[in-house]
């Protein structure tokens, strides 16, 4: 089995391919609007288990998730690339990036992702929040979860008019899938990779926006300078796209001389 995605083949085949990874509740179509900037490289945009074209694919915790990311790419014939994942996504690609067979990845670009908790404290808090929300997704109308969702403090920065659009956009889904995902890649059973992470031998660039606050503390945790998108939060790539499409191209054209 393998996910369902979106292939872009590239002015470039000689460049590796750039593989976009949704964050929780999206889908390949978050990426859309950047695929014609990047045209030069070969790209594939990714539909993670539970969402979009995938919805009907599960997967209990990372390690599946992995497999079938590798299993995807492996059909593609993709055997160079860089992951470029947003929060959801962030993390399963910082989970991909820190496994042992990994010799076709060229880097790493994370926006908004959290890389682990190391108390177990908050770990076992954040899987019961999690849970409470999955059951949330279960038994009630998904635009009315979905309202609440769009409140927490994470996406203070989301203006009345984005919270209500993304509500809509994301009504459509399966709730019973979000469910299912939401719990087995929720950070209270996510490894904690921070250690890792500080020992990768490819490239490992962290964007946020300027108003993220929680993950500007994320990014310094991790002894990384953040590329900060301006006036943007959480989801800087929807809420300022020229200015996360500047800086992933400035990032990606710097390593295309030494690309295989």
């Amino acid at each position: 089995m393998i996910l369902h995605a979106a292939h872009m083949p590239g002015l470039r085949a000689d460049l590796p391919c750039v593989v976009w990874l949704h964050g929780f509740l999206g889908s390949q179509q978050e990426w859309v609007p950047f695929y014609d900037s990047f045209a030069q490289w070969p790209q594939l945009a990714v539909d993670l288990p539970g969402h979009g074209g995938s919805a009907e694919i599960s997967a209990e915790g990372f390690a599946a998730v992995d497999d079938l990311l590798r299993k995807t790419l492996v059909s593609y014939n993709i055997l160079n690339y860089w992951l470029v994942g947003y929060s959801l996504g962030g993390r399963v690609a910082m989970y991909h990036a820190c496994q042992a067979e990994n010799t076709g990845l060229r880097g790493l670009i994370v926006e908004g992702g959290n890389p682990g908790l190391a108390d177990p404290e908050a770990r076992k808090a954040r899987l019961a929040s999690d849970q409470l929300w999955a059951q949330r997704f279960r038994e009630r109308p998904v635009a009315e979860v979905l309202e609440a969702w769009y409140q927490q403090p994470v996406f203070r920065s989301l203006t009345d008019v984005q919270r209500e659009a993304l509500v809509e956009l994301r009504s459509h889904n399966n709730p019973a899938t979000l469910a299912m995902m939401l719990e087995s890649t929720s950070l209270g059973v996510q490894p904690n990779l921070q250690g890792a992470l500080t020992q990768l031998n490819v490239p490992f660039h962290y964007i946020c926006g300027a108003r993220d606050e929680k993950f500007r503390a994320v990014a310094a945790g991790l002894s990384l300078s953040p590329h900060l998108i301006p006036a943007a939060g959480h989801n800087a790539h929807r809420e300022n796209p020229a200015a996360f499409r500047a800086c992933l191209l400035t990032l990606l054209r710097q390593y295309i001389e030494v690309s295989p």
